[in-house]
């Protein structure tokens, strides 16, 4: 189980006990940092910590802040900056060189803007959404730190800033983290102040399909758990035995080639392992997924088997696209030597994050930039409202 669905199993089984929970959210990083933005610890008063927002350094003083920097339960921005020597008499040792703002909350399961309970609900609908967090206000603005604005994937908005103006612009940023599928540190200048905001796309998990239920689709199955993605493995045999050697996957489905396509849904989001040992079996695999829209497709085998698998379509009549080859990976995985079933399996869930995040896998010694994009700051001049001589107000959109 990964961190996140770690957090989430964690406050909902708090919300059987009277008491608080505090949630700790890394909200902005400068420099170099061993977490990135959107990182979290969930934390009780009993002094149970679920996540972690640094490398081990940052926790304890972070949960000593609920205890003793809370008293009236608002929430409250801790910064930590290990840019200069005082970090040694700090006692850290963070090993960094950066800042850290870190927002620490109070939750409350009733909030409309619960950020844990919207998350809950994008896995749950495998859906995709944004949440907006404010983390710093200068100024006289009627806005305060850990404010909300949600964003559904169907537009809708659930939000606690009851500044109009803003809220437009941030919508705006929001959609727009969105569709780039990047989140992002945005500034407001309004009239009367200054208003920091972390806008965060929210991901439902990666949704892996193995075709192929041997003892070497196992470990592949137990390291994409590990990682917190929905796996589904389809076995073409259509062995009962399956299900409980599997017992980990979220899905199972027992099935024959003839009828897979009628079985199996594949859309955008859909990482495709292929490792049935069965050339035919393949074949038909190869034919349903090739044209679809599956974002990655893998095969297991040498790259001669592959190839006349691609000739065999062709004899066919079914032609490809250069596109649609480009998604195709077979042999499967990255060069790492493997040659048991987990160091393959590691190899092709590693290839797999490389793919889901635009990387080419090499040695991170070799890189010549910084391993994480650096935050994005936007910089945004909200316009104040105008009169539409009606007696109602309507924002002037930014930019």
């Amino acid at each position: 189980m990964n961190e996140l669905h770690a957090i989430l199993k964690a406050f909902a089984e708090s919300q059987h006990h009277a008491e608080p929970v505090f949630l700790a959210t890394v909200v902005n990083v400068k420099g170099s940092t061993y977490r990135r933005p959107g990182a979290r610890m969930l934390m009780t008063p009993a002094g149970q910590m679920v996540g972690t927002i640094s490398g081990g350094c940052l926790e304890n003083d972070v949960f000593e802040h609920t205890r003793v920097s809370m008293p009236d339960g608002k929430p409250i921005v801790v910064i930590y900056d290990t840019t200069a020597d005082e970090d040694i008499v700090w006692g850290f040792g963070l090993g960094c060189n950066g800042v850290v703002q870190v927002l620490i909350e109070r939750l409350d399961k009733d909030d409309p803007v619960n950020p844990l309970a919207f998350i809950n609900q994008c896995f749950c609908k495998q859906q995709q959404g944004a949440i907006a967090t404010v983390f710093n206000v200068e100024g006289t603005v009627n806005i305060k730190v850990g404010s909300r604005l949600i964003l559904n994937s169907d537009n809708s908005v659930i939000t606690d800033i009851e500044e109009p103006s803003l809220t437009v612009a941030i919508i705006k940023d929001a959609q727009i983290a969105l569709e780039n599928q990047h989140s992002s540190v945005n500034k407001y200048q309004l009239t009367l102040g200054k208003i920091d905001i972390f806008i965060e796309v929210i991901q439902p998990p990666t949704r892996l399909t193995i075709f192929g239920a041997g003892h070497d689709a196992v470990p592949v199955a137990q390291f994409a758990k590990a990682l917190g993605w929905h796996v589904t493995t389809v076995d073409c045999r259509a062995s009962e035995a399956t299900r409980e050697r599997f017992s980990m996957a979220d899905e199972v489905i027992l099935s024959r080639r003839e009828i897979l396509h009628k079985q199996i849904c594949v859309d955008k989001h859909t990482i495709a392992v292929v490792m049935t040992h069965n050339y035919l079996d393949d074949l038909e695999i190869l034919k349903m997924l090739l044209p679809s829209s599956a974002l990655y497709l893998g095969f297991l085998g040498p790259k001669h088997r592959t190839e006349r698998l691609l000739q065999d379509l062709r004899a066919e009549g079914i032609n490809y696209t250069a596109e649609q080859l480009q998604r195709l990976h077979g042999p499967v995985g990255i060069d790492i030597g493997a040659d048991t079933p987990e160091a393959i399996a590691l190899s092709i869930i590693a290839e797999i994050q490389a793919v889901l995040t635009s990387r080419r896998g090499g040695f991170l010694r070799d890189r010549t930039v910084p391993i994480h994009q650096r935050n994005e700051v936007k910089q945004t001049q909200v316009g104040r409202f105008i009169n539409s001589g009606g007696g109602a107000y309507k924002p002037s959109l930014p930019g």
